[in-house]
């Protein structure tokens, strides 16, 4: 049984409506992915050096990442090798399988899941740039938090940018949630320490973050960050559980660049990646996967509340392929 047929066996076990958002969010990178391997498939009788050459300029133009591709096209070689693939469709399945491995082989020892506290209060600190979408993202993870029954609260710790903590505000009135703030200019690790004071007294269980995401002075937005963690460590040992790094999709490379500088202001326990349904290029979820070591936790894949989904390796390889694994089926 080919790895499409494996994909589709277990996907198909699993919530439709979650592939689908998978399959529909990564459209814009499948047809151009998927299209140019379709058209490489085609125009070869062969799997030669030639093949790979052109296939290696595929996946740097979809962002997969000039490591990640070496990596891969090596790992494809051997494999074609091994199993004596002569015909080059047959490659295409051996990609998608490799593709799942390479993410998964990056962190075979982590918790791809968010480190929420089975009791007491989580604290999740959200860091980036702006304009990246992060409290959109808060605002989203508000909800699916408290469409699970969990009570939540936000904090406004952006207070340099000039309308954040309104904006914050709306999703909180949005999504029926308290934001703990102060004015504009005041100062974040303050904020921080009211808002973990409040959700201890209420009994939370789930304070989500706000930051600034001034990028242009490194040096004082370290000397923040790790404020505010200092603040937050020392009202509750072990906090914040997880720093989840908000990146824009639609920026490619530079994401990598983000989550480098961010990697070395905080401690980044996962990823959220925004707007993964307007770029073509979604392979940047391989190479700050692969490149980083830093795990995917979720994907923006549209505008509606539900639209933000926990990453799923398989699913997203499902998602790049959904076309080729359904012809598949149907043959």
């Amino acid at each position: 049984m080919s790895f499409f047929k494996k994909l589709k066996e277990k996907i198909s076990k699993q919530t439709e409506t979650v592939s689908e958002k998978f399959k529909d969010g990564l459209t814009k990178t499948r047809d151009n992915f998927s299209g140019k391997v379709n058209d490489l498939v085609a125009r070869y009788r062969k799997v030669d050096e030639d093949f790979f050459e052109e296939l290696e300029e595929i996946l740097i133009g979809a962002d997969v990442g000039f490591e990640t591709v070496m990596e891969l096209i090596e790992e494809l070689k051997m494999e074609v090798k091994r199993k004596n693939i002569q015909d080059p469709a047959e490659v295409q399945s051996v990609i998608s399988e490799k593709l799942v491995q390479i993410y998964e082989n990056a962190g075979e020892e982590e918790q791809n899941g968010l480190n929420i506290q089975a009791e007491g209060l989580t604290v999740i600190l959200f860091v980036g740039v702006n304009g990246v979408g992060k409290t959109t993202t808060i605002g989203k993870l508000a909800h699916k938090f408290k469409t699970e029954g969990k009570s939540v609260l936000l904090a406004a710790g952006d207070t340099f940018r000039a309308g954040a903590i309104d904006q914050l505000e709306v999703w909180g009135e949005r999504v029926g949630v308290d934001v703990i703030k102060q004015g504009e200019g005041s100062d974040p690790a303050a904020v921080m320490y009211d808002a973990v004071r409040a959700a201890k007294s209420r009994g939370v269980d789930i304070l989500l973050c706000d930051t600034a995401g001034r990028l242009q002075n490194k040096v004082n937005l370290m000397k923040e960050l790790e404020k505010v963690k200092r603040v937050i460590e020392r009202e509750i040992p072990g906090a914040p559980h997880e720093v989840l790094l908000v990146l824009d999709a639609t920026t490619g490379q530079n994401a990598l660049i983000q989550t480098k500088t961010f990697k070395e202001a905080t401690d980044v326990s996962g990823i959220v990646l925004t707007k993964l349904d307007g770029t073509a290029k979604g392979g940047i979820v391989l190479a700050i996967r692969n490149e980083l070591n830093v795990p995917v936790k979720f994907v923006g894949l549209g505008e509606k509340m539900d639209d933000l989904q926990e990453f799923d390796s398989e699913k997203y390889v499902y998602g790049l392929f959904a076309d080729l694994v359904e012809k598949e089926e149907i043959q």
